[in-house]
């Protein structure tokens, strides 16, 4: 299933928001990480209509994936 590319762009903005609040970081760092994360391919590419998981859900996901390729930064 593809997703509305407006709408997945206002999801973007709201996961990135939840995402840099979780982790203390600004919304640049976020949004730079986002945009390189392995989360944001298999969102994009429709890939098990991830889109379709809450927000809150890909956030969590992509803050798993963040404390696993940046170590030196875990909890």
């Amino acid at each position: 299933m593809n997703a509305n590319p407006i709408l997945l762009q206002k999801k973007y903005v709201r996961v990135i928001k939840l995402f840099a609040e979780q982790n203390h970081m600004t919304l640049d760092e976020a949004l730079d990480f986002f945009y390189r994360s392995e989360l944001y391919t298999l969102v994009s590419e429709g890939i098990s209509d991830m889109h379709c998981r809450s927000d809150q859900y890909l956030s969590d996901e992509l803050t798993e994936e963040y404390h696993r390729t940046h170590p030196e930064n875990d909890r």
